[in-house]
């Protein structure tokens, strides 16, 4: 039996994790199924970005009006966009190879665990003080075998299809419904409730629901009764929630309902290696699990199930392996964003969750239109709410929807990590006239809540 100094069962994030431990001369196996660099830059956040990229530049021609531009779009090669990206998603692979040195062996296959410390890879067995666990998640399986998931599209082969039919209301079928129908593929997303995102804020995800559906055709409280496929196109039966049926047809159908853990691949019924019951593995909190020396970081433990955590749990975890690192990581606040149209940004609470967890809290919604770069948009949507601790002026939540929230919502989390008090984003020197100034007045007026709460 192999003996190494460190196995890593996953080769997304993890990777960067056998580059620092090879670098430091030790031993390391690093086992990856599929292609190195995992989810992520094969088929998830960055190959799916690079696709909204293109739907944001079409949007912007056809919404050009709204600038007193007329123009029109007289073509989109949609086989070119695919092509490079899957140019693109060619090279991750080759990429991350070149990254490892002499210490670190690259395993192609599936691990199987045989005890808490011996894995079987491809016949055979190889063992560690220390395993790694960092085998993602996957989506959900689609209802149909001719259906797609999010993994049919990166790479994309065979025919683009002239339509397609979408299932789900989260950010992957949002992000994804939005790229399509901008490119011009005649796109139906199907939704079982009555609601976009409802993961968000509800007063933000009921202008998303407003603006987006500008665009794309969505049917609510639907599900889909009866798919059969035939001539290379899906025949679905839609079945509404007033009991009413309708008949839709496209020539590709794609699930976008939710992602599940990997770890039932690992045979972990041979191990004292716990998990959940969604299937996830628990840990504490240095990431090891209840096995001594086996430590799980990334989706795989069903935590926080986003690409920047689960970086910087490798990263953090790389300094309590080899850095005698004593603290334990806590998470003050996990941001995130939908990149669709519009683009959604958020860190700490929505209002339901305050409420829920018995928080007593203020809340403020402020428009952008102090700024003249959000006048010039055009756009008049865009929102900053804040919820506020009205004894503290602390942060608890902060929720955008409008142009380049991404980029925006980094000015929040800067304050709130340093020293979480809206006060600090009151008082800061902005750029005139910078989008990211239409957090100023939104500052101002979440102060003035609080000082008038106070003052009650």
């Amino acid at each position: 039996m192999k003996k190494y100094d460190l196995i890593i069962i996953g080769a997304g994030r993890a990777s960067n994790l056998a580059i620092k431990a090879g670098n430091q001369g030790l031993k390391v196996a690093l086992i990856e199924k599929s292609k190195l660099g995992g989810t992520c830059p094969n088929r998830g956040c960055v190959p799916s970005k690079l696709l909204i990229a293109y739907a944001h530049v079409a949007r912007t021609i056809k919404e050009s009006s709204r600038h007193f531009i007329d123009s029109s779009i007289n073509s989109i090669d949609i086989k070119k966009i695919f092509d490079e990206t899957n140019e693109y998603i060619a090279q991750i692979e080759p990429r991350y190879q070149s990254r490892f040195n002499e210490n670190v062996t690259v395993y192609k296959g599936t691990a199987n665990f045989t005890a808490n410390k011996i894995i079987k890879i491809n016949d055979e067995k190889i063992t560690s003080p220390k395993i790694v666990i960092a085998t993602g998640t996957r989506p959900a399986k689609p209802f149909h075998e001719k259906a797609w998931s999010s993994d049919d599209i990166f790479p994309l082969k065979g025919d683009i299809p002239k339509s397609i039919t979408i299932v789900g209301s989260g950010f992957i079928a949002c992000e994804l419904a939005n790229f399509f129908d901008a490119i011009g593929i005649q796109t139906k997303l199907i939704a079982r409730s009555n609601t976009l995102l409802s993961a968000e804020d509800k007063d933000i995800s009921d202008i998303f629901k407003e603006q987006f559906t500008k665009n794309v055709d969505v049917s609510f409280n639907t599900n889909i009764k009866e798919i059969s496929h035939q001539d290379k196109v899906f025949h679905l039966v839609l079945e509404h929630k007033d009991g009413s049926i309708t008949k839709h047809h496209s020539q590709a159908l794609l699930y976008a309902t939710g992602r599940v853990s990997n770890t039932d691949t690992l045979t972990l019924e041979n191990t004292t290696i716990e998990v959940n019951d969604r299937g996830f593995i628990t840990r504490d909190e240095f990431f090891q699990t209840s096995v001594e020396g086996v430590y799980v970081v990334g989706d795989a433990s069903g935590e926080n199930m986003l690409q920047h955590a689960a970086a910087y749990e490798v990263n953090y975890l790389g300094k309590i392996l080899f850095e005698n690192e004593k603290e334990a990581l806590k998470f003050k606040y996990m941001p995130h964003s939908v990149f669709s149209e519009p683009e959604i940004s958020s860190v700490g609470l929505s209002e339901k969750k305050a409420q829920d967890l018995g928080i007593n809290y203020i809340t403020t919604t402020t428009d952008w239109q102090a700024s003249a770069r959000a006048i010039g948009s055009k756009i008049t949507y865009s929102r900053t709410k804040f919820l506020i601790n009205p004894n503290t002026y602390e942060i608890v939540g902060c929720h955008l929807i409008g142009p380049e929230s991404s980029t925006m919502i980094h000015q929040v989390l800067s304050i709130m990590h340093i020293d979480n008090d809206i006060r600090h984003l009151k008082d800061m020197l902005y750029i005139h006239p910078a989008l990211s100034e239409a957090l100023l007045p939104a500052a101002v007026q979440a102060v003035q809540a609080v000082e008038k709460y106070q003052r009650l």
